[in-house]
């Protein structure tokens, strides 16, 4: 995907949508192509600067696994045409240590288009708590 002036929420949902994916699979190759050479990801185990190198072992050697997912209250910002920030919530369902849980979390990342196409630089996640919802 290139960058331009046209840069579309729905195609900044695709990336991302394709980024879960790519978890949900397992598909460290794709979480690579995916990352900036280094992604801040920050979450339940507090601040994590992850290389592109990394990204793909953690993806595939990861002591969990994503069964499913769904998105709600996307938003999209576009504040240069090659930077975007998507903020969203997400009902996930996973198995971490053998336990199937269903957790809801606010996330976001960001995109940035150089070269080599749209990478995240950046991730976030929040988990929520089971009674929140969004306003």
């Amino acid at each position: 995907m290139k960058t331009d002036a046209k840069t579309t929420k729905k195609e900044i949902i695709a990336l991302e949508t394709s980024y879960w994916e790519a978890m949900k699979a397992k598909d460290g190759a794709r979480t690579s192509e995916l990352s900036g050479n280094v992604c801040l990801v920050t979450g339940a185990q507090g601040v994590t600067s992850i290389a592109k190198s990394e990204m793909g072992k953690m993806t595939e050697d990861g002591k969990w696994t994503l069964e499913s997912y769904a998105f709600d209250d996307i938003a999209v910002t576009t504040p240069t045409p090659d930077v975007a920030v998507i903020a969203y919530t997400v009902n996930q369902k996973v198995i971490m240590d053998g336990k199937s849980q269903n957790l809801r979390a606010a996330d976001s990342s960001t995109w940035i288009c150089g070269s080599d196409g749209w990478e995240c630089h950046a991730h976030s996640e929040t988990f929520l708590k089971e009674d929140s919802k969004a306003n």
